[in-house]
């Protein structure tokens, strides 16, 4: 009778030789797991245009002003002249004497290949391209140009500056021809200008409190004015009442004795 055939996932092999069957379902699901892992065709990032980086900024050659020029005549005369003086035979084999006497043409290899590689390191080749070297270099990395082409600006016009001046102006004295209590108050002003500051909030605030007093001395000097003047009123008035009783005070004092003896 043949063997019933049962529907499921194929037997897995355990490590000691036996069949033993998977779960029902991981294959499926472990399929499925890998079926999503896989890219889809359509999410290849079809139809998007990929970004491109932007451009570096141009470079702008920058135009040497006079000073700039001058260096850089300078840098090339004294280049020159060291090449020269390197490429001259006595000068290099006086510093290499044993080997000039025994091996010239090594010597004279050497010395040349010295040559070339400083003019080929140091040299500024105009004809195009032009090699940007060593002194190109420091030039661009200090921004030297553009700073002494900044003080041909300042020189300019502090020369405009001077004609312009009218001739009536008064010329500033030098500082080694000022007088020693000027120089000695330029050293100490910016010591002392806190000091000063803070002397002068005092002195403020001191003259705010004295005119706030004499606000009040003002005040009782005003009421003192006022008490002296009531009693100057009422002064006077006994003195009028003096007066007023000067003429009958001989009969009122007869009338008070009268009274007196008249008393049993």
């Amino acid at each position: 009778m043949p063997d019933a055939t049962v529907d499921g996932p194929p037997a897995e092999l355990s490590a000691d030789g036996s069949r033993r069957r998977s779960a029902p379902g991981s294959t499926a699901e472990s399929r499925e797991q890998e079926h999503e892992k896989q890219p889809e065709a359509g999410d290849s990032g079809v139809g998007e245009t990929p970004v491109s980086p932007p451009l570096p900024a141009r470079h702008v050659p920058i135009t040497a002003g006079p000073r700039a020029a001058r260096l850089q005549d300078i840098y090339a005369q004294a280049l020159r002249h060291t090449l020269s003086k390197l490429a001259a035979w006595d000068n290099f084999a006086g510093c290499y004497p044993t080997v000039a006497a025994r091996a010239e043409t090594v010597l004279r290899q050497v010395q040349g290949q010295m040559v070339n590689r400083m003019r080929e390191k140091c040299e500024v080749k105009e004809s195009p391209p032009r090699t940007i070297k060593e002194f190109e270099n420091i030039l661009v990395a200090r921004n030297v140009v553009v700073k002494l082409n900044e003080l041909e600006s300042l020189i300019d016009d502090a020369s405009a500056r001077r004609k312009d001046a009218s001739s009536s102006a008064v010329e500033p004295i030098p500082p080694h021809l000022l007088p020693p209590p000027t120089i000695l108050s330029a050293h100490l002003s910016p010591a002392l200008a806190p000091h000063q500051s803070l002397l002068n909030a005092k002195l403020q605030t001191t003259q705010s409190q004295n005119a706030l007093l004499a606000d009040h001395v003002r005040g009782q000097h005003a009421e003192i004015e006022d008490l002296l003047a009531r009693l100057e009123a009422a002064a006077d008035d006994v003195r009028s009442a003096n007066r007023a009783l000067g003429a009958v005070a001989s009969q009122i004092a007869e009338e008070a004795r009268d009274a007196v003896v008249g008393t049993p």
